[in-house]
């Protein structure tokens, strides 16, 4: 087998995968449930916006609120000191994170659907899901119509 094998790697086994290509490289998820495909691939657009929400709703923070001036005063000095290596003394709940993590989800998706074409795209999409709902629907109500029959 030679180094590179293009009929070994770049082939695919039986199933849904989603392919992203970028800069200098590309990522492969196989076997994906075609239902979360667009999470999927919005996820992984918004990969850096997710992280730096993450970081962000994991920062240090009081332990107890509402905080003395005082308090806040010393938390302020001490936040200042440490500087980029604050380290959390308590963290952030899993929901605040997985919050986070959502809201910039949400944060780039609004902004592709600020294109038209990303629009027109979805729109295409959305009806026909909505299409095949209804004929799943419809060859349900067939299917139990002939069953009682």
């Amino acid at each position: 087998m030679a180094e590179y094998d293009n009929n070994l790697l770049d082939s695919f086994p039986k199933g849904n995968h989603l392919v992203m290509c970028y800069p200098g490289g590309s990522s492969r998820r196989f076997n994906v449930e075609p239902n979360h495909a667009a999470m999927i691939a919005a996820g992984r657009v918004a990969e850096d916006a997710i992280c730096e929400a993450l970081h962000k709703a994991s920062e240090m923070r009081p332990q107890r609120t509402p905080i003395t001036l005082g308090q806040l005063k010393a938390w302020k000095k001490l936040a200042k000191e440490f500087g980029n290596e604050l380290c959390p003394l308590t963290h952030a709940s899993f929901r605040d994170l997985a919050e986070a993590g959502v809201n910039a989800m949400q944060k780039e998706a609004d902004k592709l659907m600020s294109h038209p074409a990303v629009v027109d795209a979805w729109e295409k999409f959305m009806l026909t899901c909505e299409l095949t709902k209804e004929k799943k629907w419809q060859l349900k109500q067939q299917y139990l119509k002939s069953a009682t029959s």
